[in-house]
Parts: C-alpha cells; sequence; structure tokens
C-alpha cells in the first residue's frame, strides 16, 4: 500500500489517483464497501419494524439465485426459475451500462449520460425493428442492434465532441442530453407524435409501433409469452469481452488508459487526447444503446412515454461501475447484484407479509446511493492508510 504513489506521476489526474487507489484496495474493499451498505440498509429495515434477515432472505429468493441451491424442489424450484429469468434479463442492460460508465472512467472521463444514451438505443431500435416487414429475421435483429449502438454513439459522441474541440465538462453534457433524450422521447411517441402507433386503435395511446416478430431477440429459456429469458444476455456478455480486450490488447487501449492517467503526457508522446475523448464517449454511447436495443427486442417490444419517464437502468450503471472497480468480471458481478435486488424487491417477487414491496423498492435505491457514496469513502481510507504507513519511517527517524 506504500507503494501505490510509486505508479504515478507527480502530475498525474485525479482520475488516474483514484483509479490507482480503487486497485490498491484489491476485492476486500468493495466487498466491504457492500457489507456496509447492506448493514445500513437492514438497520433502516429494522426502524421500521420489520426482521432485516428474513427481509433481505425475501428478497433473495425473489431474486431466483436459489434456484442453484440443489434442495430447492418443485413448485419452489419453478418459481425460482422463473425469478431468475426476470433477474438475467434486468441483469443484461446493466452490464451494458456499467460498461458505458467504465470505458469513459478508464479515460478520465465520467459518464453521467447513460440513461440518455440508453434511450436513444431503444428509440432508434423500436423504429427499425417496428418497420421493414419481411425483411429475413437475423438480418432485422443484426439491422435493429446496429441502429441502436449509433444512435448511442451518436449522442454520446456530442459530449465527447465538445470535451475535445472546447473542453466542455462532459458530467454537465451528458445529463444535459439526458433529459433533451427524455423529452425527445416523449415527443416521438406522445400523442400524435411521429413515431405514435399507427394502429387506428390506439390513437390515444402515447405508445410506439411494436416490434414485428421477425425482429425479436430468440428466447431459450422460459416461457416466450411470458418474459422468458433471450439472447440479448450472451450479447452483453460478449461485450464484457469486448471491453476487456479493447482496454488490454489494443492500442486503442493503451492509448485511453494513457489519457486517464495523464493527458498532457499521452499529448506530449504524440497520442491525441481530442480523438480519444470522441472515440471513447461514441464505445460508451454505443454500449449504453446497445442496452436499450436488447430490452425492445428482447421483451419490451414497443415504447411508451411513461417507460422513458420511469427507466432507471442508465442510472443504475453508475452504481454498477463504481462497485465493479471499472472491470469486466467486476461490472459482470455488479449489474448481477443490482439486477437481483430490482428484481427481489419487485411487487410480483417480494413477499408482501414479509416486507411491504414498495418500500422494498426505496431499499434498493438506498444501497445503491450507499453504494456510490461508500465507493468514495474507501477510497479515502486507502489513501488515510498510505500516509499512514509514509509517515511511520519519518517518526522513526526523529525518534533515532
Amino acid at each position: 500500500m506504500s507503494d501505490v504513489d510509486d505508479e504515478l506521476p507527480p502530475d498525474a489526474t485525479v482520475a488516474a489517483r483514484l483509479a490507482t487507489y480503487v486497485r490498491a484496495g484489491g476485492v476486500v474493499t468493495p466487498l466491504i464497501t457492500l457489507l456496509v451498505a447492506f448493514i445500513v440498509g437492514g438497520l433502516v429495515v429494522l426502524i421500521t419494524g420489520h426482521d432485516p434477515i428474513a427481509t433481505y432472505k425475501a428478497i433473495f429468493n425473489g431474486t431466483g439465485l436459489n434456484w442453484f441451491f440443489p434442495w430447492v424442489t418443485g413448485a419452489d424450484r419453478a418459481l425460482a426459475a422463473v425469478n431468475l429469468q426476470q433477474t438475467l434479463i434486468v441483469t443484461t442492460p446493466l452490464i451494458l451500462t456499467g460498461l458505458a460508465v467504465a470505458f469513459a472512467f478508464r479515460c478520465g472521463l465520467f459518464n453521467i449520460g447513460g440513461q440518455g444514451q440508453y434511450i436513444v438505443g431503444s428509440v432508434f431500435a423500436v423504429w427499425v425493428g417496428s418497420s421493414f416487414e419481411g425483411m429475413p429475421s437475423l438480418l432485422h435483429i443484426l439491422f435493429a442492434i446496429v441502429a441502436g449502438m449509433l444512435g448511442g454513439a451518436f449522442w454520446a459522441g456530442i459530449a465527447g465532441l465538445l470535451k475535445a474541440l472546447t473542453g466542455t465538462n462532459e458530467v454537465i453534457t451528458t445529463i444535459m442530453l439526458n433529459w433533451i433524450a427524455i423529452w425527445t422521447g416523449n415527443y416521438l411517441f406522445s400523442l400524435g407524435g411521429p413515431l405514435q402507433n399507427s394502429n387506428p386503435t390506439q390513437k390515444d395511446v402515447p405508445v410506439s409501433n411494436d416490434v414485428v416478430a421477425g425482429a425479436r431477440l430468440p428466447v431459450f429459456w422460459g416461457d416466450p409469452d411470458l418474459q422468458g429469458l433471450h439472447v440479448g444476455l450472451f450479447i452483453a456478455i460478449a461485450a464484457l469481452l469486448v471491453f476487456w480486450v479493447l482496454l488490454n490488447r489494443t492500442t486503442l487501449g493503451f492509448e485511453v488508459r494513457a489519457v486517464g492517467f495523464n493527458p498532457d503526457a499521452a499529448e506530449a508522446s504524440g497520442i491525441s487526447v481530442a480523438r480519444n475523448y470522441i472515440v471513447v464517449m461514441a464505445i460508451c454511447g454505443a454500449f449504453a444503446g446497445l442496452a436499450g436495443t436488447l430490452d425492445v427486442l428482447g421483451w419490451q417490444f414497443r415504447i411508451a412515454t411513461n417507460d422513458i419517464q420511469a427507466s432507471q437502468l442508465g442510472f443504475f450503471g453508475i452504481a454498477v461501475a463504481l462497485l465493479g472497480r471499472n472491470t469486466a468480471l467486476g461490472t459482470f458481478f455488479s449489474a448481477l447484484l443490482f439486477g437481483g435486488l430490482i428484481t427481489g424487491t419487485s411487487v410480483r417477487n417480494l413477499d408482501p407479509t414479509v416486507f411491504e414491496p414498495a418500500l422494498a423498492t426505496n431499499l434498493t435505491y438506498m444501497i445503491q446511493g450507499l453504494v456510490v457514496l461508500l465507493v468514495s469513502t474507501d477510497v479515502l481510507v486507502l489513501y488515510l492508510w498510505r500516509l499512514r504507513r509514509r509517515k511511520r519511517p519519518a517518526v522513526a527517524e526523529v525518534s533515532v
């Protein structure tokens, strides 16, 4: 721990120092962060007059993860399978929105615009998926996926371009782009909007056209009529591999990490910082746009204005990336955790005799906020611990 700063140049960026301290914490630090978050959540449950252990057990059973226990049999196992399918459906976009934040962070950028990029990707995907009826199924699916990724890449690329050309803070631009995406989506699918459902029987419903059957992702586990698990999960896992390869096995990844550690030194060595800002944000947008695309093609099959306003998956991606330490493996497990929390606290899955589902949903948001808060706290603890270790030799010299 005392050698953490040896990896850093004196003029390293804040993002570089933060990333180095986080690596120094290994896997123990995020586990402690998570434990503290659940303990605080449990105290809140206890204050409300409920049993925190019973509540967390009910949430766990609602996730369907008990399906992996061999002693769960019969009707309980069938129910666990359905719940697990729902958990993995939610985990799929969380992986991708987490990668959208993590990849930007590795370049020293903070992409807070995953929600807007998710929405734009969804809009492009639902437009392509509900059009071109009669196109071969595989081709139609690929066309919709590419359209969604390009839409997200374009939306995030705006923030990258502004950062590269004018130095505009990407946090501000991505937040504003979120709101532009939300209200543009509301306009597109509102009554009389350009993309509102053309079915005469739904003229009074602010919803898009349905994705045609040929553009829907195949279901490989569960009943397709009950939102079975679609193949988008494998696409998200493939995206994790792409993320890892890009960062660790390509010239682009080397440049991204170099810019993240010290943009001035990277520029001096011949790396175009401006180009990397644009490319990185576009890749982040492609990840988030893919998340929206898979949701539309995998189980939603349409977009309504209330869906746009209620969706929070892009914002969850921030917590996913932070808890996952901006790594591929960490992002996967972090996404699975938050996917389980979202599913396990839903009105449909949580036993109301143990804890009110409406309150449990707020518990999920509280744990998410605690994770984001404690991530910063554990970095501070690591810094103070390193400072203490460095002062020890100095105290020893004085005593001598």
